[in-house]
């Protein structure tokens, strides 16, 4: 299953500190259809994450009833992301 959507990079500061882009409704209710069988736990969701030009492995997290991306600081570097900025998100799960 691959995905594209748009999101803003929010800050969660959470046990640790993280940034993160929510997924959007319609995909959550997709990525929930196949999460029984690719979550290897907690309902976390393994994925390749694909922000401009950098590609990335890591894991959905619920949150919500929905799910949201951890956005790696070395993506947030390497394509020059700040908080607050819209970006676009391409998924990959393998189901």
């Amino acid at each position: 299953m691959e995905m594209r959507f748009r999101g803003e990079l929010w800050y969660w500061r959470g046990p640790a500190p993280f940034h993160f882009v929510t997924v959007p409704e319609g995909e959550a209710e997709l990525i929930s259809e196949v999460a029984p069988r690719v979550t290897y736990g907690w309902g976390m969701i393994p994925v390749r994450l694909r922000i401009g030009r950098t590609e990335v492995t890591t894991s959905l997290w619920p949150k919500d009833g929905g799910y949201i991306v951890p956005v790696k600081k070395r993506v947030q570097e390497a394509e020059g992301l700040e908080l607050g900025d819209v970006v676009e998100v391409r998924l990959r799960i393998d189901a």
